[in-house]
């Protein structure tokens, strides 16, 4: 339920780094076009509404906002200054890459040279494109055809070293504008964090009007008046009730929020009056007026399951109050909670889903710290998904990272002493490639990975699966030290440093820096 977001070194995710324009300056439609432009640039009225975005041309988010904002950019017309950046890196020697590959920097560029040479008939390029994303590297060509764009100008653009310098100079705007996530968008400058629709986009851009506002904004009715109770514990150091306020704005437009904590006596009644006294917080409940919303309801539906009087969204919480009443953790409920769990020194475990590009990060971060520890670390690897192997297992990106989790989890049960590394370094570099057995070597074998996973290799990823689930960690990558402190980090520094801190630094290594800064905001995949 969020977006791409992109980690904080720029060698390993689509942090945006290249060469170029200063922020403060124009957006890509809007950056010394007309000399060169098959066409006029359009004008702009005075005070029209200035809007960035930031985008990855195959983020499933980031094409969803563009799809949406389309229309919007029609209506507004001239009262609109719309502009359009990417985000991705550039190498030392020129090269320029993005999150989700080589096909997407060609994305990137064909849309960015379209921007050029037909800046009033891109956005339909795009739109035309985004009707299969996985295809914008070369059906760019079909699209401008199909809409009237100068194709063989754009062409010459794609292929030449116009495209590699706008992509470059985009990529540095968007460094510069701080746009990590696909997408980040600004509204007169301001971050927008509001819903991903073309009404909410339309009433957004229509309440910065001061005067002489455009004929399509009046008489926009206002958005309806939603209702939410986020119910937390401030014993519990994971529930973050702070969160659900940022997701949430991103899909109502008017909340009213009110928050409890449950050492209030209102909490209490409210949890009481839910009739689950196996509940976990944190709980976000929505009470009827979430039917007033239609749009945010369907956004939500999926996600919702009835719970007393209320709708409750699941959240993925652990925390039940209960299991710190006395005998607490004796009930069933509690057994497999972080509160009930033996805690114990020196212990690290890691959650992930193998194709999360997060996850990978965080595994191959871990190599650099075992080796700081000389190993003496209990380590684990533990995946994220739901079902049986009976009735089938399911992960966030599909069958191919399920089977991808069985062989790393083959791998881990049958080479001890981190010997399994080897495997999942190798995998971690090419996450995506069906080829997998170029990384049974250097003593794995392939075929006792084959062999395991043909047999009991579904069985071992179910319960790995009910342990992610028993803890309600449901993003990757997620920590957890010493079986019961759980937190987030990136880079290997990052990691050692809060492993350390749950140790009271007594362990050996702890002294050592290693690669990455101290803090970061890392992405994450899932809930």
């Amino acid at each position: 339920m969020t977006g791409a977001q992109a980690p904080a070194d720029a060698a390993s995710g689509p942090v945006a780094l290249g060469l170029g324009a200063q922020p403060g300056e124009a957006g890509v439609v809007a950056r010394g076009q007309a000399a060169s432009a098959a066409e006029p640039m359009p004008r702009k009225n005075p005070g029209a509404v200035k809007v960035e975005f930031y985008v990855m041309s195959q983020c499933p988010f980031g094409v969803n906002v563009m799809n949406k904002v389309k229309g919007v950019v029609d209506r507004l017309g001239p009262d609109i200054d719309f502009t359009l950046d990417f985000i991705g890196t550039v190498s030392e020697d020129g090269t320029p890459s993005s999150m989700h590959g080589p096909d997407e920097v060609l994305g990137d560029i064909a849309q960015l040279c379209a921007a050029r040479y037909a800046p009033s008939k891109y956005l339909d390029l795009i739109v035309c494109q985004n009707h299969n994303v996985h295809e914008v590297a070369s059906n760019w060509e079909a699209c401008a055809q199909t809409n009237g764009l100068p194709v063989e100008s754009i062409k010459a653009c794609v292929s030449g070293p116009e495209g590699r310098q706008l992509v470059a100079e985009s990529f540095q705007r968007s460094k510069d504008r701080g746009a990590r996530g696909s997408p980040t968008m600004f509204v007169n400058g301001v971050p927008y964090s509001g819903r991903r629709s073309a009404s909410a986009f339309l009433r957004s851009f229509c309440g910065t009007f001061v005067q002489g506002r455009p004929v399509v904004c009046s008489d926009l009715p206002s958005a309806p008046e939603v209702r939410v109770t986020i119910l937390s514990d401030k014993r519990c150091e994971g529930c973050e009730p702070t969160r659900w306020d940022k997701m949430l704005r991103a899909r109502l437009e008017n909340p009213v929020f009110k928050s409890l904590d449950y050492a209030e006596a209102e909490a209490r009644a409210l949890y009481r009056s839910l009739g689950d006294p196996r509940a976990a917080l944190p709980l976000v409940l929505f009470d009827s007026s979430l039917d007033s919303d239609q749009e945010a309801a369907g956004l939500l539906r999926a996600h919702l399951r009835p719970l007393g009087a209320y709708q409750a969204l699941s959240t993925g919480g652990s925390w039940i109050p209960a299991c710190l009443d006395p005998k607490g953790c004796s009930r069933q409920e509690c057994k497999n909670t972080l509160t009930c769990r033996k805690e114990g020194p020196r212990r690290l475990e890691l959650f992930v889903m193998s194709h999360c590009p997060f996850g990978v990060r965080a595994l191959q971060a871990m190599d650099e710290v075992l080796q700081a520890f000389d190993k003496k670390v209990d380590f684990q690897v533990h995946f994220i998904g739901k079902g049986t192997a009976e009735k089938g297992l399911q992960s966030m990106h599909g069958e191919a990272e399920v089977d991808e989790d069985v062989r790393e989890l083959c791998t881990m049960k049958h080479y001890k002493n981190y010997e399994w590394m080897k495997y999942v370094r190798c995998r971690g570099q090419d996450f995506r490639s069906t080829d997998w057995q170029k990384c049974a070597v250097d003593g794995i074998d392939a075929r006792v990975i084959e062999k395991c996973a043909a047999g009991e290799g579904r069985k071992l990823l179910e319960k790995d699966f009910q342990i992610a689930e028993g803890l309600g960690i449901g993003a990757s990558p997620t920590w957890v030290a010493n079986g019961t402190h759980e937190f987030n980090a990136s880079g290997a520094e990052e990691v050692k440093a809060r492993f350390c801190g749950f140790n009271g630094n007594r362990i050996k290594g702890c002294e050592k820096t290693l690669s990455g800064p101290a803090t970061t905001k890392g992405g994450e995949c899932g809930k």
